[in-house]
């Protein structure tokens, strides 16, 4: 997140116990071309037309599963976009989808070797914003709270091939709790995708392109693509350290857009595309209170540089950082901007918005995605939370419902004693949870900087006097109800 007062890294850590390597080196050392080559393979068979990467050069395997090409000079990784219908290669869940690139060592053979898995047309995928532990008491809490609550969600899928997301602020400057982090992803039970925060990197620095160290060591590149059925993923670092202190922007570089640009070649207009990163491209909430623009660390600066490469396509875009939820959408383009596990730093329940602890759960059928806001603790009926009269300080007398995953295709209505009074009205202001822990400069106690936001995702009503009952009843965009009452 945004807070200045962080704990600094405690240096790089060894990436040779971290990241697999099999690769294989050999000769012509006074060559100026780095040729990377290899085979994409299962069970000895080669595999055709699968996209390989070095996050500069993109390329297709041919008809035997082969590849070649000449490498960046700063290219630190070579991976593969896992193809439709293989399992995601992974160690104790953590996704295997790269080999690194040995300095120095200009003929280097790369080999995949992926498994088939079952049909994945049909499959989900689960999206957690900023896990964000800071000590072994924060990683308890997500390797025995959340976690398992993640665990036991998937059940709830059935049999679809499940994948995760680790939306970024894995840990928050505290690099030796990566390990901590594996462990919770491992007891999941799924393979995960990650992608860097800005609490992820590496503030020592000279520059953003060794900001991602430590990070590398444990997971990898910072930006490349997968498929699984009919959908294209694509993981971007959109954190840009500016070289002082924990000082950062949201800003993808030329480098991303480029490799960007190339990976999409090889993808079909109208496909549905997931771009996953941390910080969000747009934050309304902070424009919607007067600022013409969000800070630089609150969203992504040369966004509209990214909107026109995804213009041929149907767009989700997953982001995290801001530990408050916000959907919008544009044109082609929804934005899912992710509650946070940790909620506010791990301090309480909820988010600042008053959104719960919790995580995204998004289910696809071919092209179609659909998906919920996972409270932890709760089953997923659970979509909002009623308060009572006084809970909006210029209408006293009005009830206030804080509807969370909310978007403009949301009907929010009310009932007072049975009867349907109709729409209640959308109001910007903060959640009455959120501001009784959090408010003030004592509040929370752990971190007391942590405060409650405005959100636009409250609706009010006001019952007349001799009501008995309210009820407010809330339809999502694929017609599932859920109502929460209350006594007036």
């Amino acid at each position: 997140m945004l807070r200045r007062n962080f704990l600094k890294n405690i240096g790089l850590l060894s990436a040779a116990s971290t990241v697999p390597v099999s690769l294989s080196a050999s000769g012509l050392q006074d060559s100026e071309e780095n040729i990377i080559s290899g085979k994409v393979s299962s069970k000895g068979k080669g595999i055709a037309n699968v996209v390989v990467s070095d996050g500069y050069n993109v390329v297709k395997t041919g008809s035997d599963g082969s590849y070649r090409f000449t490498a960046n000079r700063g290219a630190r990784f070579v991976h593969v976009s896992l193809p439709s219908g293989y399992q995601v290669p992974h160690e104790k869940g953590i996704a295997r989808f790269y080999k690194k690139i040995e300095a120095g060592n200009i003929r280097q053979v790369a080999n995949f070797d992926l498994e088939k898995g079952s049909e994945d047309d049909k499959h989900a995928f689960i999206v957690w914003g900023d896990t964000q532990i800071q000590s072994e008491k924060d990683a308890e809490l997500l390797k025995t709270i959340s976690a398992p609550d993640t665990k036991a969600c998937i059940t709830t899928l059935g049999n679809l091939p499940v994948h995760g997301i680790g939306c970024g602020d894995l840990v928050f400057d505290k690099f030796e709790l990566f390990e901590d982090y594996k462990e919770a992803v491992a007891i999941t039970g799924i393979p995960y995708f990650q992608l860097i925060g800005n609490h992820d990197m590496d503030y020592t620095a000279r520059t953003d392109e060794g900001s991602q160290a430590t990070y590398e060591s444990h997971f990898g590149p910072t930006w490349y693509s997968f498929n699984r059925g009919k959908i294209h993923y694509v993981v971007l670092d959109d954190v840009f350290f500016i070289g002082l202190a924990h000082r950062y922007i949201g800003y993808l570089t030329e480098t991303q857009l480029s490799w960007l640009e190339k990976d999409l070649r090889h993808v079909a207009a109208g496909t549905t595309v997931v771009v996953c990163l941390h910080i969000p491209t747009w934050n309304g909430v902070k424009v919607s209170k007067g600022a013409k623009e969000a800070d630089l660390g609150g969203m992504v600066s040369n966004r509209e540089a990214l909107y026109a490469l995804l213009k041929d396509y149907k767009v989700h875009i997953m982001s995290g950082h801001t530990h408050y939820n916000e959907n919008w959408e544009k044109g082609n383009i929804m934005e899912h901007n992710h509650g946070t596990v940790c909620g506010a730093w791990w301090t309480g329940p909820v988010c600042g918005d008053g959104t719960p602890n919790g995580y995204g759960v998004y289910t696809v059928d071919g092209d179609n995605i659909s998906w919920y806001y996972k409270s932890v603790g709760f089953d997923k009926t659970h979509q909002l939370s009623v308060y009572g009269k006084n809970s909006v300080k210029e209408k006293p007398a009005a009830v206030m419902a804080n509807v969370w995953n909310y978007d403009p295709a949301w009907k929010v209505e009310w009932l007072e004693d049975g009867v349907n009074k109709g729409s209640m009205e959308q109001y910007s202001g903060q959640d009455p949870q959120a501001v009784a822990l959090y408010l003030g400069p004592q509040l929370p106690a752990k971190h007391t900087w942590v405060e409650p936001v405005i959100t636009n995702h409250l609706f009010i009503a006001t019952p007349s006097e001799t009501a008995k009952e309210i009820v407010v009843k809330a339809t999502d965009r694929f017609g599932n109800v859920y109502t929460e009452s209350i006594k007036n």
